[in-house]
């Protein structure tokens, strides 16, 4: 969390205006929370492609820059053109560093590589992302559940995942994260980040962003 993303504030409101930004490379956004009025305001698109493809992706905190003053902020929510998914639209929401904040968080296999032939098409990761409670600095990049002893079968479930200290969730401890014993190719998180879901780069990269 070391990158300071800059913003821009005084953006006139409007779709004409907004559409003019994306077309120079500049995403519209909001800064809302922590008792203040929202702000209108607008960040330079590999700037925030960058902040997006941090460690964490969308969960990982931004310090926002704005007026001369940082906020840390979360991405509540990123809205993409429905069919170039360009980003036309990103909401920041400030946090307070010391209060424990609602996210989801990638789920990633690893050990995959110690499993037989036999079994390493059977494995199959069935949720992708875990929603948690941390503070802004204690939410981990990702979660990895680690299927190097796996057998045929076997199920792991999310009772059976340590979670980093600072982190807990609220999701049932039953519920079955990977499975052993199902047909089709191993399914791994490792690029989904809306998981910078989605990988924020590659499912912007060469659209009206820049």
């Amino acid at each position: 969390m070391s990158q300071v993303l800059e913003a821009q504030t005084g953006r006139e409101r409007g779709s004409r205006p907004s559409g003019r930004l994306r077309r120079e490379g500049i995403v519209p956004g909001v800064l809302y929370g922590m008792g203040m009025e929202p702000i209108a305001l607008s960040v330079e698109w590999p700037a925030l492609r960058r902040a997006l493809n941090a460690d964490g992706g969308l969960a990982a905190p931004i310090r926002l820059k704005v007026a001369g003053k940082e906020h840390l902020t979360l991405v509540k929510e990123l809205q993409r053109h429905p069919v170039r998914r360009d980003v036309i639209h990103v909401d920041f929401l400030a946090v307070d560093p010391d209060v424990s904040v609602t996210v989801e968080v990638a789920l990633v296999l690893s050990g995959v590589e110690e499993l037989s032939a036999s079994l390493h098409d059977k494995v199959v990761l069935l949720v992708h992302r875990l929603e948690v409670h941390a503070k802004p600095g204690a939410i981990p990049a990702e979660l990895a559940i680690d299927v190097a002893n796996m057998v045929e079968g076997a199920e792991f479930r999310l009772s059976d995942l340590t979670l980093p200290a600072g982190v807990t969730t609220d999701t049932d401890p039953e519920t079955v994260l990977v499975t052993a014993g199902g047909e089709g190719a191993l399914a791994s998180t490792a690029g989904d980040t809306d998981g910078a879901a989605e990988g924020e780069a590659g499912a912007a990269e060469g659209s009206g962003q820049g």
